[in-house]
């Protein structure tokens, strides 16, 4: 508590203001000195507390410094009216800006000038009140004013909240005909709003014209329009703009330049970009704030760099910059996701030491550890929770549940659900689909269908993900009548099957041997509006090439290419086998030859499908060529690579060159199966 003399001065009171960092403990000492006997504040006084409060956002207390300023008579000049008009336009209230306005004369002892007009025009802009902007400037030049480049800057604005760009920039070009030239601000009003109207190219042509008449771009200009480009996810342009700012010798980038940069190209993927950023700014000792570490951070644990996060992070503790929860979450989710366990707890402790803990970092730790199978610490987390003062949340729940499950603990995780229930707490459809999903793998079928009946009491919507869990189930069970009838229902009640719905059906049609019913069912998809995708296609596709309807297979196939998708390997293996179960060796060759066109890379079933299919013609020459091909994209053997060349050879005859890969099978560590001695036995038994 400051304690004041008795002869209390304003100067006195201002240097005390200036000293004090904190805008409410300034405003407290405020309020005090003005209830000092004797003592009246002076105008400086008064603008420097009206500016403090309008930079802590505290304008609550604007009315009241307001109407100490007139019941104390004091002569301000037209600066101090200015602050009070712009802290209201700023904060959405225009109908407080024009009473100070109308009331300068009485409140402050000055008259409005060009600059108060100006200032209640932007706070109509602010607020959308369009006609009244229109009508303060036609009354403008009746007061004898003459309107200046500020004024028009704010019509600018008005023009440009309003989308009207061409006539933004009409006017633009106007105040060039007429002499006033237009600066930074008024190019950059216009800049900012069409780029967040998402017209990049536009912007991009009004930021050139800038430099083309003369007036320089300043780094806001640069910052807003690389921006713009990254959240768009064009970082060659936003490269280009870079470059672009460091050639020009009349601006240079800030620190929210290199945020903009670093955290942009992150999430483009772009994180060698992002580290020569970093250096740049090392090597040049630009100032870093939070912000800057934190993005860093947070991209290099995107791309699994979490070596050079942590090195950053140390950086950053070593900064004496104050680090918030949000960036110690984001450092602990790099431990967690690339299995460093013992430095995630390390980092926990730290951050606990540091009362920087929330819900969310329980949650990332919680999943850290339950994805790699850290049961008895995460369930210690668990319990914590609430000894530490936190609650948990449906995020919580849907973690610590499908970890459990995940790790085969699937009563505990349905003890957990009970526990959770009788204290009050809510799950989500989430904790309550993983218990679902887990319960139809492990063939608990029936306590899988009461969970789903009691879901609804609980106040949760069934959707698509519980119904597809209970499907697949239904199918893992042979039961595909139930599940038809369920695919069926769900629209009944409220949850519409998605294409996902409908392509578990489909291929547990086609696996069980009933491919012929799936027609019904692509249509039924179909007349629901659903397109079918890529796994639709692969199912279908591998139901015709199963029953050797290779002919209407290719058909599907084409059709397929035409919508637009892209085959993926499994796709293409299908169709290769299908092709290679009919003796068509050449077309499942040349359909190999076409993937790399597809920049589709064929993998080891590739590779041993057509060695397969070279057997079936008893082409053994063929096998061998295709093996060392194998060997050639880098790919090694497996027990099935090895089976299919020793029965290709032994059926042509060249049971030596047979027993030659077996030993090579068994130098490379892979051991012979029941179907390896079988093929070589009737082999030998066969010479």
């Amino acid at each position: 508590m400051v304690v004041f003399p008795k002869s209390l001065s304003p100067k006195h009171v201002l240097k005390l203001l200036k000293s004090e960092k904190n805008p409410r403990a300034a405003f407290t000492l405020f309020d005090t000195a003005t209830r000092h006997p004797n003592y009246a504040h002076s105008a400086p006084v008064f603008h420097h507390i009206l500016r403090r409060l309008a930079e802590a956002r505290m304008v609550t207390h604007v009315s009241r410094v307001v109407e100490l300023i007139r019941s104390q008579e004091c002569k301000c000049d037209e600066d101090v009216a200015l602050s009070v008009i712009k802290t209201y336009g700023k904060n959405s209230m225009p109908d407080r800006a024009l009473d100070v306005f109308q009331r300068m004369s009485e409140i402050f002892g000055c008259e409005p000038g060009i600059r108060s007009y100006n200032s209640l025009l932007s706070a109509f802009v602010e607020a959308r009140q369009w006609d009244k902007v229109e009508s303060l400037f036609a009354y403008i030049e009746t007061a004898g004013l003459v309107p200046n480049l500020q004024t028009y800057n704010v019509l600018i604005k008005m023009s440009c909240k309003k989308k009207q760009f061409e006539k933004a920039k009409e006017l633009i070009g106007w105040l060039w005909e007429e002499g006033l030239k237009p600066d930074v601000f008024s190019y950059s009003t216009v800049i900012n709003e069409i780029v967040k109207a998402g017209d990049l190219d536009d912007a991009l042509k009004v930021f050139d014209e800038m430099s083309e008449r003369g007036v320089e771009a300043d780094v806001t200009c640069y910052n807003i329009l690389i921006d713009g480009f990254l959240k768009g996810r064009d970082h060659n342009k936003a490269m280009e703009l870079w470059e672009r700012l460091l050639e020009d010798t009349s601006v240079y980038p800030n620190v929210k330049t290199h945020n903009i940069m670093i955290s942009g190209l992150s999430k483009c993927g772009r994180i060698d970009d992002c580290l020569k950023i970093w250096e740049r700014m090392k090597e040049n000792e630009r100032e870093k704030d939070l912000f800057t570490y934190s993005s860093m951070i947070h991209g290099l644990c995107g791309v699994g760099s979490v070596d050079q996060a942590e090195s950053v992070f140390k950086e950053l503790l070593e900064s004496k910059v104050f680090i918030d929860v949000v960036t110690y979450n984001t450092m602990l989710d790099g431990f967690c996701r690339c299995g460093e366990i013992k430095k995630s707890l390390e980092l926990w402790r730290v951050m606990e030491q540091k009362s920087s803990v929330n819900t969310v970092s329980y949650n990332i730790l919680i999943k850290g550890l339950l994805e790699y199978g850290k049961i008895d610490e995460a369930t210690m987390i668990w319990k914590l929770m609430p000894a530490k003062g936190f609650t948990a949340d449906n995020i919580t729940y849907g973690i610590y549940i499908h970890g459990l499950c995940l790790n085969g603990y699937v009563s505990k995780a349905l003890g957990v659900m009970k526990e959770v229930e009788s204290r009050g707490g809510r799950l989500d459809v989430y904790a309550y689909s993983s218990l679902i999903n887990f319960l139809c793998k492990e063939r608990r079928l029936e306590e899988a269908s009461d969970l789903v009946k009691e879901i609804s009491k609980h106040g949760v919507e069934l959707n698509s993900h519980v119904c597809n869990a209970l499907m697949s189930g239904l199918i893992l069970e042979s039961r595909l009548g139930d599940a038809s009838f369920l695919l069926r229902e769900m629209a009944k009640k409220g949850c519409r099957p998605t294409v996902v719905s409908y392509n578990i059906l489909i291929d547990g049609l086609r696996k069980a041997g009933n491919f012929n019913e799936t027609s019904a069912v692509v249509r039924d998809m179909l007349d629901n509006g659903w397109k079918p995708d890529l796994r639709t296609y692969s199912s279908l596709l591998g139901g015709l090439c199963h029953d050797g309807k290779i002919d209407l297979a290719l058909d599907l196939w084409y059709q397929f290419l035409k919508t637009g998708q892209k085959p993926d390997v499994t796709m293409h293996n299908i169709l290769i086998h299908g092709l290679c179960s009919v003796g068509k060796l050449d077309d499942a060759t040349k359909l190999v030859a076409e993937m790399e066109h597809r920049n589709c890379v064929a993998n080891l079933v590739t590779y041993n499908t057509l060695m397969e299919g070279c057997v079936i013609v008893r082409d053994s020459n063929s096998a061998t060529v295709i093996w060392g091909y194998m060997y050639k994209k880098g790919w090694q053997p497996d027990v099935i690579s090895y089976n299919t060349i020793l029965s290709g050879l032994c059926m042509c005859g060249r049971v030596r060159h047979a027993i030659e890969f077996f030993d090579d099978a068994r130098s490379h560590g892979i051991f012979p199966t029941v179907v390896t001695w079988d093929i070589l036995v009737r082999a030998v038994v066969n010479c």
